[in-house]
């Protein structure tokens, strides 16, 4: 698998990527007015690697393929063509900075003495530990990611450019949506490896999320799980993903901003390689349309419900 810097469409595109010029960090794509009150995130399937970070990367096409939620981008524009959800999708690749982690989720050992917070930092988080902090720095089986010490400057313009601007981005498509609505979902979209499988029991094509409860109506995820049943697709509840930094902050069900994790098994929509798109990535797509779908309906009376208004038009 050949890496090459530039492979995602710029169209809508914001913040800036370091070492990348002229390349959006992520692309936000929505309909006025909004079709549906549903926003898809994309925050893992970047794949514009700048020069400079595949030169500081020990194993440049291992990693990608192993940090990467491979082309489950793919996945969301086929949804939101489907569904005309709105869709946020990272340009900006997860090597570089992961934007399901906290802008403090910092592995400081990646860094120079000189460029470590003056007066300690406080314990690191177990995603830190992991590897899998807000820039990732090992993985099983493969080791340390980089062949050389970080300088601040670098964490600084990642955030600067990338983290913060999708964050707020995000903020405000999602006020947009529930402005209008009433109540917004978030549908932060991930993949994932083939989950082991018990003796006796159907794999596990889908998880959900909702960190237990917090980050949605329990009628959101009831309404899932039905949707899930309905077209023959194994789904799971918060394990052994219940959602990260991005639910974390933008889930806030009593101000009608819900969220879920929606994980993906790469093996049901890529090859058998898990490299290149396969055979099964149209029925995915129809599958997950039709979750959209349902779950854009239950969003549209929970926002009802709340906000006392009468149903939006779809088409003003």
């Amino acid at each position: 698998m050949a890496i090459s810097p530039v492979d995602n469409d710029s169209q809508g595109g914001r913040g800036w990527i370091p070492g990348a010029p002229g390349i959006p960090a992520f692309v936000l794509r929505a309909s006025e007015p909004s079709a549906i009150p549903v926003l898809i995130a994309v925050p893992h399937a970047g794949r514009a690697y700048s020069s400079a970070l595949l030169r500081d990367m020990r194993h440049s096409e291992s990693v990608a393929l192993r940090l990467e939620d491979r082309y489950v981008d793919r996945l969301a524009q086929g949804i939101a063509k489907e569904t005309g959800a709105t869709l946020l999708m990272a340009n900006a690749p997860r090597a570089m900075i992961d934007l399901n982690r906290a802008p403090d989720d910092v592995d400081w050992d990646m860094f120079a003495q000189a460029d470590r917070p003056k007066g300690g930092t406080a314990s690191p988080s177990r995603r830190v530990r992991s590897g899998l902090g807000l820039i990732p720095r090992r993985l099983t089986g493969v080791g340390e990611l980089w062949r050389r010490r970080m300088e601040g400057v670098e964490l600084t313009r990642r955030i600067e450019g990338i983290h913060a601007p999708y964050h707020a981005t995000l903020d405000g498509a999602l006020a947009n949506l529930r402005d209008r609505w009433g109540a917004a979902l978030l549908i932060d979209l991930h993949s994932m490896p083939p989950l082991p499988v018990r003796t006796g029991m159907a794999p596990t094509e889908v998880v959900i999320g909702d960190r237990f409860g917090a980050a949605c109506h329990g009628r959101l995820i009831a309404a899932a799980f039905s949707q899930m049943a309905a077209v023959r697709r194994e789904a799971a509840h918060n394990r052994p993903y219940a959602g990260g930094y991005v639910l974390e902050r933008h889930a806030d069900p009593r101000g009608g901003i819900h969220a879920l994790q929606v994980e993906v098994d790469r093996s049901c929509y890529l090859d058998p390689g898990l490299v290149e798109p396969g055979p099964g990535m149209a029925a995915v797509i129809d599958d997950l349309s039709a979750l959209v779908r349902r779950l854009a309906d239950v969003v549209s009376e929970l926002g009802q419900e709340q906000s006392g208004k009468g149903w939006p038009l779809a088409a003003e």
